[in-house]
C-alpha cells in the first residue's frame, strides 16, 4: 500500500477509453500512487443524491496519513464542490484538488436533472484541499473560460486555460493529458495550459 493515492472522478457518462482519466490511471499507479477510480452510478444521468456519497465513503477511508490528490472531470468536479460545501471545513481534507472543466451554471441539459449547481464556497472548498486548482477550456460549451475565472477568482483558487481544449474530453480532442501526469507528480513543476490535441471528433 502506498502513502499515496489518487481518487479519479469522471464526469457526465461512463469515460471511454480514450479518455485521459483512463490513460492516467495506469501511469499513476506505475509511479507509485494506489488509484481509485470508482464508477459513479448511473453516469449517463447523473443525480447527486447517488454520487456524493460515494465521493464522501471513497475520501473517509483514505488514512490521515496517506497524502490524497482528486482528480475529477466535468459532473465529478460539481460532485466535488458540492461534497466540500457539506464537508464545512470538518472531516478528512485531501492534499490537492484539480477540477477540469466543471460545468457552468447556466448550462442546462435532461439528463443532468439531478445534478444542480453547486454551492460557490469558497471558504469550504479551500478547507476541504489544501490546494485547489481549477482548468478551463477555450470555448468549451459547457461553461468557457469566462465563467471559470470568474468562479476561480470568486472561490480565491487558480485558474488554467487551455487553449482549443473545449471540454478536454475525447470529443474535443483530447486523450493523454502528461501535464497532469507531471502534476501529479510535482504540484509545481507542470503547465496544465497544454495537452495534446487530435482532430475533434
Amino acid at each position: 500500500m502506498s502513502d499515496r493515492q489518487v481518487l479519479l472522478l469522471h464526469g457526465w457518462r461512463t469515460p471511454t477509453p480514450d479518455h485521459w482519466q483512463l490513460w492516467l490511471a495506469p501511469r499513476a499507479y506505475k509511479h507509485g500512487w494506489d488509484v481509485d477510480f470508482p464508477r459513479l452510478p448511473a453516469a449517463d444521468t447523473p443525480m447527486l443524491a447517488d454520487w456524493l456519497p460515494v465521493v464522501q465513503a471513497r475520501v473517509a477511508r483514505v488514512p490521515r496519513a496517506t497524502e490524497l490528490v482528486v482528480v475529477a472531470h466535468c459532473c465529478g468536479a460539481l460532485t466535488w464542490m458540492h461534497h466540500a460545501a457539506v464537508l464545512g471545513g470538518r472531516g478528512r481534507r485531501a492534499d490537492r484538488v484539480l477540477l477540469v472543466a466543471p460545468p457552468g451554471r447556466r448550462w442546462r441539459h435532461p439528463d443532468l436533472s439531478g445534478m444542480p449547481y453547486p454551492p460557490v464556497d469558497g471558504w469550504s472548498l479551500r478547507r476541504a484541499a489544501g490546494v485547489t486548482r481549477l482548468v478551463a477550456g477555450v470555448d468549451d460549451p459547457w461553461g468557457g473560460v469566462a465563467e471559470t475565472t470568474i468562479l476561480g477568482r470568486t472561490l480565491g483558487v487558480e485558474v488554467d486555460v487551455v487553449p482549443g481544449g473545449r471540454h478536454l474530453d475525447p470529443e474535443s480532442g483530447f486523450g493523454p493529458w502528461p501535464q497532469v501526469l507531471d502534476w501529479l507528480m510535482d504540484p509545481g513543476a507542470a503547465d496544465l495550459n497544454t495537452a495534446r490535441r487530435d482532430p475533434p471528433r
